[in-house]
């Protein structure tokens, strides 16, 4: 392409109208006739190493200060924000031909935008869906590293979705990808806020910090659906200036949830929005669930998707993998899997389960390695509010000491009464819960969800379904 085609007036080069062979912030990418990107990040910076990119053959290099580089730097206040507008310049800006619709939150995201997604399906518009999990086009599965792609491979998945046939795109809006202006110029028509709690502080500095981050997605929709049963809530719905509507499960809001039953097998309530009013069933248990449902809803709603035709798909859907799904046992306990691995998801989906456990809740847990450490202890407080029996474990320990993260989350136990054992290989602290399980009781294994690996010492991913080792686990207690 041109270099004027990709610019579009948002800087200005004296260069001329080159031809350009690629766009990349990669320095290992670059080729002849690339445009590339001097891009600043947590361990390495772009800018030193332009002249060399140069070198290699690029026809200019972006920058956010004069390298002395003469005619072909091009020089442009933010880099990150230039380089996300040229991508989708790139790919021919398929955000333009799609219906975009953002979640972003700390828990919920990926249940709320599953949902959202089964219902435009069954109504019959193909839709995308960019997630925690995978990303989805339709019924295809798209192999994914990160919530929020970085921005040169999200506008190539919108372009492969456009070009498939997509009319919405439903996605996971992450702090770092707000941030880091990967989603480019992308514009959603309806923006969802679940909540905020403690999570990423090892890459955001403080709690204000994560919440502007969320907020930044709030100035770039036409509509905003915001959960006021959380704090922060409350307070986007007075800071942000787009169309809004607030939601709560607990009190009256511009869409309600009321009547609610939870049980084991799923949740029932009425739905409230524009004075009409909706009797709703689902598969899925835990108010959390409900809160995530009655978001997905108003989002549907708003989109002029049938009422009957919502409701029914909703009914029918049985709900996220690693999001409170039930691993069968065939025995007369039960094991829960969730993506539980902050203290407000380990709260919430320990709440929920308390109430349809007839026996003792029992919940494993453990915490990530090179991660938000202060978060450990809360996480144990959390956990110790609602289960009878904890055990402590790893979960993806990465590069930290698996002893030294649980002496950090047990200092949280210290002043609780609820006994606990310390099993530090995760599949053996698995094992050791079914082995004590006892009729009645239920096992939450919290933090790991979908994941089918663990990361280790070196950052070696190595493959662990909790599924299996479940499976495994019965099967050894059968042949004692």
């Amino acid at each position: 392409m041109k270099l004027s085609q990709l610019l579009e007036n948002n800087a200005s080069s004296i260069i001329g109208d080159a031809e350009i062979t690629s766009v990349t912030d990669d320095s290992r990418k670059v080729q002849e006739g690339s445009l590339f990107f001097c891009v600043k990040g947590g361990s390495f910076d772009g800018h030193s190493v332009a002249g060399e990119m140069l070198e290699k053959g690029a026809a200019a290099v972006v920058c956010d200060h004069d390298l002395g580089l003469g005619e072909r730097q091009i020089i442009t206040p933010d880099t990150r924000d230039l380089y996300g507008k040229v991508c989708a310049a790139w790919f021919s800006h398929p955000e333009r031909s799609l219906t975009m619709i953002g979640v972003t939150g700390t828990n919920g995201k990926t249940t709320t935008t599953s949902i959202i997604k089964h219902i435009l399906m069954t109504a019959g518009h193909k839709t995308g869906l960019v997630g925690t999990i995978q990303n989805e086009i339709g019924d295809k599965v798209v192999h994914t590293n990160n919530t929020t792609p970085l921005a040169f491979e999200f506008m190539a998945l919108l372009r492969q979705m456009v070009d498939e046939g997509c009319e919405y795109v439903v996605m996971e809006v992450s702090s770092f990808g707000l941030v880091q202006k990967r989603i480019g110029s992308s514009w959603f028509k309806t923006a969802v806020f679940t909540n905020l709690t403690q999570d990423h502080l090892d890459y955001h500095k403080d709690m204000e910090d994560y919440f502007q981050a969320k907020k930044m997605l709030f100035s770039i929709c036409d509509a905003a659906i915001i959960n006021i049963d959380d704090d922060y809530g409350r307070r986007l719905m007075s800071e942000t200036e787009c169309e809004k509507y607030s939601f709560s499960i607990k009190e009256q809001a511009d869409i309600t949830a009321d009547n609610i039953s939870i049980k084991s097998t799923g949740s029932s309530f009425r739905l409230s929005i524009n004075g009409s009013q909706y009797d709703v069933a689902a598969r899925m248990p835990g108010m959390f669930n409900v809160s995530n449902l009655t978001a997905a809803i108003a989002v549907c709603l708003r989109e002029g998707i049938p009422a009957e035709t919502v409701l029914s798909a909703v009914a029918e859907y049985n709900g996220v993998k690693g999001r409170c799904e039930i691993i069968p046992t065939g025995r007369d306990f039960t094991v829960i899997c969730d993506y539980a691995h902050t203290p407000d998801a380990v709260e919430n989906v320990l709440r929920s389960v308390k109430e349809y456990t007839d026996g003792r809740l029992i919940c494993l847990f453990g915490c990530g390695g090179n991660r938000d450490a202060a978060k450990r202890p809360k996480m144990a407080i959390a956990a110790a509010n609602y289960a009878d029996r904890l055990i402590v474990t790893s979960d993806n320990p990465r590069n930290e000491d698996p002893e030294l993260i649980i002496k950090d989350i047990l200092a949280g136990l210290t002043d609780t009464s609820v006994p606990y054992d310390v099993v530090t290989d995760r599949r053996e602290a698995i094992y050791h819960a079914l082995k004590i399980a006892e009729k009645g009781d239920i096992i939450v294994l919290a933090g790991k969800g979908h994941e089918d690996y663990q990361i280790l010492a070196g950052m070696e991913k190595i493959h662990f379904d909790e599924r299996e080792v479940v499976a495994e686990g019965l099967k050894l207690l059968e042949n004692k």
